[in-house]
Order: structure tokens, then sequence, then C-alpha cells
């Protein structure tokens, strides 16, 4: 559907049991209102840029920051999540937003899409069927509603700027397991303290150096984990019963090295 118009019914639907990717200022401020944060990591090889034209190589890159793992170069991608199960903390009992005007930018945009590859789909969406009328949001598959547009905008160059930021987040809070692209998450989940420590100082100081650290593959299939050490790479079989320090959540089943 190219022609999309939305107005939000304030069903509460779309704010229940997710995990909103937030900026570094939002997650502070996240944090201090008592809320749980994960960090949620992924990687992909990167021994060259990919040949040009390649939009979606150069969207990938410019929301990641290169590392190495084991000898073979990736990038790594990392996003800040605030993970609730059931309401929103912020979630009134009226079904609206008890800090609206502060909201999470996601939460602003939705529900719009941020990354340019994926088609918004009603279909996909939280909202009743009625929400899909009324005000114009696309046409032709490109957004018409300017503050959404402008929002949207926003996020994009937001997720840039932070891409290194981020990885020095997980420096401060020795974070170095991720899985691979497309194949599953690593997800962490520290102390609410120790992120926001974590947090206040890279905010403080972000133009400190960065000490660059190995990265680690984690996969729940054998192949890809052989596959991984054939290039070269740092890898584990995820081993969730005991693997404390992250919890792996893949697209796939499990299979046997």
């Amino acid at each position: 559907m190219d022609d999309i118009d939305f107005e939000c019914t304030a069903c509460g639907k779309c704010c229940h049991d997710l995990s909103l990717p937030l900026t570094l200022a939002e997650a502070s401020d996240w944090l201090a209102r008592g809320g749980q944060m994960e960090l949620i990591c992924e990687a992909i090889p990167w021994p060259a840029d990919p040949e040009p034209p390649n939009a979606q190589a150069d969207y990938r890159k410019a929301r990641s920051t290169p590392a190495a793992s084991g000898s073979l170069p990736v990038r790594v991608s990392i996003i800040l999540a605030a993970a609730f199960a059931g309401p929103c903390p912020n979630l009134r009992a009226d079904m609206l937003c008890g800090i609206y005007e502060e909201r999470p930018l996601v939460c602003r945009i939705y529900p719009a899409e941020i990354n340019p590859f994926v088609s918004l789909t009603p279909a996909s969406k939280a909202c009743p069927q009625e929400a899909w009328h009324k005000k114009p949001l696309q046409r032709h598959g490109v957004l018409v509603d300017e503050t959404t547009r402008q929002l949207v905008e926003l996020s994009r160059r937001t997720a840039e700027n932070e891409a290194p930021l981020c990885m020095r987040l997980c420096h401060e809070l020795a974070i170095t397991h991720a899985a691979l692209a497309n194949e599953g998450f690593v997800i962490h989940a520290p102390r609410s303290s120790q992120l926001l420590a974590a947090l206040a100082r890279i905010r403080a100081m972000p133009d400190a150096p960065l000490t660059p650290a190995e990265w680690t593959f984690v996969s729940n299939r054998g192949v890809t984990v052989e596959t991984l050490l054939s290039v070269g790479a740092a890898v584990r079989l995820d081993d969730s019963v005991n693997a404390r320090d992250f919890r792996y959540h893949g697209f796939h089943e499990a299979s046997p090295a």
C-alpha cells in the first residue's frame, strides 16, 4: 500500500511488549525514571567496502562501527533499547502517555518506518483498522507528513552520530559478544545503575579515545560457527545455560556443530 492515511486512536496497543530503540539522552532519562534497558548487538564481516553503488551497505555502514573478531574485520551495530513486558511503564490507565511531551523519538515517529529499506505496512502494526484514515501520512511510498518526515531524518542522523558512542558504551561495560547480522541478536542487560553511570561518563567525554576490543560472534548454528572460524573470526556456539552475561535470540532453530 503506497498511499496511507493515519490518525492515532489512543488505543495503547502499540505501547505493550516492546524493545524501544533510544538515543543516548533518552536512555539516560529512561533509566533515571526507573526503566530497564538492554544493549542489542549484531556484527557483520566487513573485510572491505562493497562496490558502489550499494545503498543498503552505505546505510548499514553509517550506523555501525568498525571492529575486529579474531583476524576478521567486522562492523558492529549496537542498539540501546528500553525493554518491557506488558504495558509501557509510562502508559497511564486511560491509555495515554504519561511522558507525552518527553516521549522518545521512536514513539513520535510511529507508525512510520525509520529504515528506508522497510516498507510501511499497516498489517504489521498494532493499530486498529480505524486508525488508518483521515490524515495523510504517505503518498506513493513517500512520507508527506512533514513533522514525521523531519523526525525520521533526525532519528537517522542521530543513529549515525551515536554509533561510535554506543561502541564506547560497550567498552565501558566490557561487552564484546554479538550475533551474526540477519541470524540473530545478542542481548546484554547490565545493571541499571552501571549503565546509567557509563552513559554519564560517555556524555561527559564524547571525544575520549577508544581502545579497540575484540568481538566474539555467538551463534546457535554449528555451520555458522564453522564458517566464521574458517575465515579467522572469534566465535562460540550459544550455550544459554552458561552464558550469564548475555542471552542469544536466534532467528533459526539451533543446530549442532
